[in-house]
């Protein structure tokens, strides 16, 4: 079964309003492969969702970084899923691992989010991945299963969620896995994903690389059997993010 290539620009904590208007500007001019070929999801601050949603071109779509576990209330800081589904906002970005290291998001805190979003309609890219410690002491899969198992633990519909493997020490770093790398640990997922939910839902569910992706590398990544597109973080705010898209029409080659 061929699945679509998805590519995720993540814009993490930046951008002012002029600087996201420009680079709403140059996605909606950019010539790229039609959505049945490749899905992109872009992800703003949640102060530039509104504007963002309507501004892009309509065969992108807009993502969210980040919600809460429940419905709203005195929550303070936080935003919910109800709200991002008011605002028409289809994704959202759950379990990266910014906030796994910084705020000490829990793999069952995560798995939660995942489970209360879906359950609210929304589509997740749910991220799973590896310190540098953790892969020279050769546990990369173990870490990556448990972060996994506590996702389909809370019986996520997989219909729905985008699988993110992001090795940490690849992110910002300018390292990145190597392709071999790369297909290896998604491979190993598909693996998992077979034996711990079902055939169907390993064959269908689209695993994405994140980790310093950029332009100059994105053909040889895509070009991996397992790998079924990006999650991009500093590239997607530059030019080469419209390159990265492109990519995908080395899986249409393949």
């Amino acid at each position: 079964m061929a699945r679509k290539f998805f590519v995720g620009g993540n814009w993490k904590c930046n951008g002012t309003t002029q600087e996201v208007k420009k680079i709403v500007a140059t996605l909606n001019e950019a010539q790229v492969p039609p959505p049945d070929v490749v899905e992109v999801v872009v992800s703003p601050p949640f102060v530039f969702l509104p504007l963002v949603k309507s501004l892009l071109r309509p065969d992108f779509q807009v993502a969210a970084q980040n919600c809460w576990v429940k419905n709203g209330g005195a929550y303070t800081g936080e935003v919910s899923a109800e709200m991002l589904v008011n605002l028409g906002i289809p994704w959202v970005i759950l379990g990266h691992s910014e906030r796994r290291l910084l705020l000490n998001e829990s793999n069952e805190f995560v798995g939660d989010k995942v489970a209360y979003a879906l359950a609210q309609g929304l589509k997740v890219t749910a991220c799973v991945g590896e310190t540098l410690e953790q892969r020279e002491s050769g546990s990369t899969m173990d870490v990556v299963a448990a972060q996994t198992k506590a996702i389909a633990d809370c019986g996520s519909n997989w219909a729905n969620v985008v699988l993110a493997y992001e090795p940490v020490w690849a992110i910002g770093t300018g390292k990145v896995a190597t392709p071999a790398q790369a297909q290896e640990v998604h491979f190993e997922l598909r693996k998992w994903l077979h034996a711990n939910t079902s055939p169907e839902v390993a064959v269908s569910t689209q695993i994405i690389y994140g980790g310093s992706v950029n332009g100059a590398n994105c053909k040889e990544l895509a070009a991996q059997p397992d790998v079924d597109g990006f999650l991009v973080g500093g590239a997607s705010l530059k030019r080469e993010f419209i390159d990265i898209i492109k990519s995908a029409e080395v899986k249409k080659s393949s």
